[in-house]
């Protein structure tokens, strides 16, 4: 039997997605009731929709994000200079710290998303996010040369990181200046949506700026259907899928960008070459159990471009969306594990 077998009402111009390996969603109890929440948090829009039981107030669950939204911000926003991260990046060289628990959680992710990247995910790209105009001090009024480039290269290297996994600590070799904006927001996503579980909501959608993680179905027996984003201007045929414990992050051109010289520099940086990627991927989305996973593995694809991205994606089996633009439009390739969720 299929898990959700009404589609009327679906827009029939786009395609639907529900993964095969799909468990079924939970019978909602009697007496549940619709909460939504919205709001602003880490320089981005944020908005919860959540079946709770009864004697689960809108208040509580809307103190409940702020908090696990705060702890992001304060252990992990380089743009606090008394953040975690930020005390991290101005500690003396050789030091090392004892981490708490969202911080570790985070670094340790993208350390080991590095290493299977081979670099093409890096969190301590700090310096070239500054050197690019993309970090807390803004933009600059010229282009980096490539004196300015080398040095700020130098001050890079997720290999130099020093990390004890018994202790749950880190070391700071020396100008090291670790930036979470790859994976943190993905990870935001995961504890907001964690600490709905911990409340006893028994469905959900979260959201933190385009980046989505869904559990269960609405109140009137649907599932949480979610478009997968494409760039502005792609008039392409969209795609809807059944957020049912899953997540989505997409990495696109288009969210923050400069033009100079009539060219776009995009935020996304190459750790490899330290500039920003230069191919034609206009987006890439990324379809995984765990946001802040697909969070970097959208910037890992978006770094790789749809060649290596591919590649990459197909030995992992990896659910992911690329759209390329050019001159003649935009065009998108789908990975087997994404296509093969296509009813």
């Amino acid at each position: 039997m299929a898990l959700f077998p009404c589609l009327d009402g679906l827009p029939m111009s786009h395609r639907v997605l529900i993964p095969h390996d799909m468990e079924a969603p939970p019978v909602l109890p009697a007496g549940v009731t619709a909460h939504r929440l919205s709001g602003a948090a880490m320089g981005t829009s944020w908005s919860v929709q959540a079946l709770a039981p009864q004697g689960v107030a809108r208040d509580t669950l809307a103190a409940l994000v702020q908090a696990k939204l705060d702890r992001v911000i304060r252990e992990m926003s380089t743009w606090k200079a008394d953040s975690g991260i930020s005390r991290f990046n101005r500690a003396e060289a050789g030091s090392w710290h004892s981490l708490p628990d969202a911080f570790y959680t985070v670094l340790d992710a993208a350390l080991s998303m590095a290493a299977d990247s081979g670099g093409a995910f890096d969190p301590t790209l700090g310096p070239l996010v500054d050197l690019w105009g993309f970090g807390p001090e803004g933009r600059h009024d010229r282009l980096p040369d490539a004196v300015m480039l080398d040095a700020a290269r130098a001050r890079c290297g997720w290999q130099r990181i020093g990390l004890d996994r018994a202790r749950r600590s880190a070391r700071q070799p020396g100008a090291i200046r670790l930036d979470f904006s790859g994976i943190a927001k993905g990870y935001a996503v995961d504890l907001v949506a964690q600490a709905l579980r911990d409340a006893g909501c028994v469905s959900w959608l979260v959201e933190i700026g385009g980046e989505l993680s869904g559990l269960g179905v609405k109140s009137d027996g649907q599932p949480w259907w979610v478009a997968l984003e494409r760039p502005p201007g792609d008039d392409g045929q969209g795609m809807l899928v059944a957020l049912h414990g899953l997540a989505i992050a997409t990495s696109g051109d288009y969210r923050r960008y400069f033009d100079h010289d009539g060219r776009r520099y995009a935020h996304t940086i190459d750790p490899r070459s330290g500039r920003p990627v230069t191919h034609d991927l206009a987006s890439v989305t990324v379809l995984h159990r765990q946001c802040m996973v697909a969070d970097a593995l959208a910037t890992v694809l978006t770094v790789l471009g749809v060649d290596e991205g591919m590649v990459f994606a197909r030995e992992r089996n990896i659910a992911a969306l690329f759209i390329s633009g050019g001159a003649s439009g935009y065009r998108e390739s789908m990975t087997p594990a994404l296509a093969g969720m296509l009813e």
